[in-house]
C-alpha cells in the first residue's frame, strides 16, 4: 500500500497542470528545464518538468551539439543514489503497468530461453535509438528528431499524443500513419502488460536499461542473510521481474519492489543503505 500510494502522488505530482489538459497546450514554466527522475513524457499537457530520455535525444540530435553534463550527470546521480528503485516507486508508466496487471486473467512466465534474450532488447534500443541514430541521422541543416519518441516511446503516446488531439483540431486533421503506428504500439503494451509483469520496463524502456547498469552499485542495494535462509524459495517464485534473489539480490532487473522482503518468513533479506553504513562507519574513526 505504502508503493502505490508513492507511485500515485509521484504520477500526480509531475503531471499536475491541470490547465495543460483543459486548454490541450504544454506546459513551457521555469520547472520545465528540470528533468524528473521516471520516464514521463514531456508534451504531457500536465507535465511540469522534463524526461530525461526525451531531453538527452534532444541534446544529441540538436545542430549545435554540446554535450550535456547536466542531463548525464542526473541520470547518473539518480542511477547512483536509487537505480531501478525509481522504476519501481517513481516511473508514472511502471505505475501504470502495475495497475493493468491487477486485470483478472490468466497470467503468463515467459519462457526463460525467450525471456532472458528479449531483455537485452532495451539496451538495443538505448544505444541505437537513443545515442546513435540522433548523433549520425541527421538532415541536411545538422539535427535529428528523437527517435526513440518518435517511433516507439508508449508514453508519449499516451500522456502526450492522445490528449493533445482529443483537444486540437488542427492536430486531428493532422493525423498520419506515424500516430497509427504509435498507438499499436501503445495498445500492444497495454494489452501485454495485461497479462504479463511490466513488459515495457522489461524489454523496450531505455531509461530502464540505464538505470539497471547502477543496480548492483547504488547506494541503495538489498542483501541476503544466507545463514538465516532456509531455501524456501518464496522470494524468487514471488518475484515478478523473474530475478534470482538468493543467487543475485542487486540483479539489474530488480526494481526494488520490495515483494521479495514481505514473503521471507525468516527476514533473511534487507535493505542495505550503503550511503548510511558509510557515514556510520565514518563516525566511529
Amino acid at each position: 500500500m505504502k508503493r502505490f500510494l508513492i507511485q500515485l502522488l509521484n504520477s500526480i505530482a509531475i503531471n499536475g497542470y491541470v490547465q495543460g489538459f483543459l486548454r490541450s497546450t504544454i506546459y513551457k514554466g521555469d520547472t520545465k528545464v528540470v528533468c524528473v527522475p521516471g520516464l514521463n513524457c514531456y508534451s504531457c499537457p500536465g507535465a511540469v518538468a522534463s524526461c530525461p530520455i526525451g531531453a538527452l535525444q534532444s541534446v544529441l540530435g540538436s545542430r549545435k551539439f554540446n554535450f550535456s553534463f547536466y542531463i548525464l550527470g542526473f541520470i547518473m546521480g539518480f542511477g547512483i543514489l536509487f537505480a531501478r528503485l525509481i522504476c519501481g516507486f517513481l516511473c508514472p508508466f511502471g505505475f501504470l503497468q502495475d495497475l493493468l496487471y491487477k486485470v483478472k486473467v490468466k497470467k503468463i512466465n515467459v519462457a526463460e530461453k525467450i525471456d532472458k534474450p528479449l531483455r537485452y532488447l532495451k539496451y538495443v534500443i538505448l544505444l541505437l535509438f537513443v545515442i546513435i541514430f540522433p548523433l549520425i541521422l541527421t538532415n541536411k541543416y545538422g539535427s535529428a528528431p528523437p527517435y526513440f519518441c518518435q517511433y516507439i516511446c508508449p508514453v508519449g503516446t499516451l500522456q502526450g499524443g492522445i490528449p493533445l488531439v482529443i483537444g486540437n483540431e488542427f492536430l486531428r486533421n493532422m493525423i498520419g500513419w506515424l500516430f497509427s503506428w504509435k498507438m499499436f504500439i501503445l495498445l500492444m503494451v497495454i494489452l501485454a502488460s495485461t497479462f504479463i509483469y511490466r513488459p515495457f520496463c522489461k524489454y523496450l524502456c531505455p531509461l530502464g536499461a540505464i538505470y539497471a547498469l547502477f543496480n548492483k552499485v547504488s547506494f541503495y542495494r538489498l542483501k541476503v542473510n544466507h545463514d538465516t535462509c532456509i531455501n524456501c524459495m518464496r522470494c524468487e517464485t514471488t518475484c515478478k521481474m523473474q530475478v534470482k534473489v538468493l543467487q543475485n539480490p542487486n540483479h539489474g532487473e530488480c526494481i526494488r519492489c520490495g515483494d521479495c522482503i514481505k514473503v521471507c518468513p525468516v527476514d533473511a533479506i534487507e535493505r542495505e543503505k550503503v550511503f548510511s553504513k558509510n557515514v556510520e562507519e565514518k563516525s566511529y574513526m
